[in-house]
């Protein structure tokens, strides 16, 4: 793994080669953000953290396309491109062709390079992790190297927080709406939790939301008292799934880049 330190943060971020049995067919393998750690110990969770691990669930702060693998028009056959982990099987889940990146690793960052080619589809993928203090900044920079195809994207963070003792969730900057019969509601600019789940399974729900430009998420942690997240983006879908464990918003960056064109985007964590 690698590691970022501050005086008050260690971060651990996977190795895309050396770490690729954790990695899997599900998130970015470039930036992936692993644990983080203070003085308190370790800081974020995952759906069967500490007790297990499995690539598919994953742990720390992954994000990930895999929502929108691309494939050639009218293919029938499960091979498809997974922008930042590779050529994929998506009946088996498995990856065939990893891609390649290019890794620069220097005081309080790492930068990850990967070029992407597949059934038409060309792309650039940058990814930026950085340190300064107890702020911890993941970018993503995509391009669209085809000259001629469009590149839809479809991506979401999915931080895995702890879950908190008390039923309140996060603070949001946007208002919220939620069903009355979902797992979770929202009382003033807060989201609660309605109920404890038990084991691995938890329930999932796609939040209404108002916003028109970036959000600022503020995460009850027990150890911490919050820990604050924000992006660069308006998030199209603002999703949020938890278990006994965890619980992880996951505001999604939707847009289509015409050929040629770039896109960068930021979530940054304040500890």
């Amino acid at each position: 793994m690698f590691e970022l330190l501050t005086d008050e943060l260690r971060v651990e971020g996977l190795d895309p080669v050396a770490d690729r049995a954790l990695t899997g067919a599900r998130y970015c393998t470039g930036g992936y953000v692993f644990q983080v750690h203070d003085a308190h110990g370790p800081l974020m969770s995952g759906p069967t953290y500490p007790h297990d691990f499995n690539w598919f669930d994953g742990q720390g702060i992954p994000d990930a396309f895999a929502l929108a693998p691309l494939r050639a028009p009218g293919a029938d056959d499960p091979r498809a491109l997974v922008l930042g982990v590779g050529v994929v099987d998506l009946e088996q889940r498995t990856v065939l062709e990893p891609c390649e990146w290019t890794v620069a690793h220097a005081p309080g960052a790492l930068r990850f390079t990967t070029d992407h080619a597949f059934a038409g589809f060309a792309a650039r993928l940058e990814r930026h992790v950085g340190l300064v203090g107890r702020d911890l900044t993941c970018t993503t920079t995509l391009t669209n190297a085809s000259d001629e195809h469009a590149l839809p994207v479809l991506w979401f963070p999915h931080p895995f927080f702890p879950q908190p003792a008390e039923p309140a969730l996060f603070r949001s900057s946007t208002a919220l709406t939620a069903p009355p019969d979902a797992g979770f509601e929202v009382r003033g600019d807060t989201l609660h939790r309605r109920f404890l789940p038990e084991g691995h399974v938890g329930p999932y729900l796609e939040l209404g939301h108002a916003a028109d430009g970036p959000v600022r998420l503020e995460h009850r942690h027990d150890r911490l008292g919050a820990v604050v997240m924000t992006t660069s983006y308006a998030p199209g879908r603002f999703a949020v799934w938890g278990n006994h464990a965890t619980v992880s918003p996951e505001p999604f960056l939707e847009t289509t880049l015409a050929a040629g064109e770039a896109r960068t985007w930021t979530v940054g964590y304040t500890f």
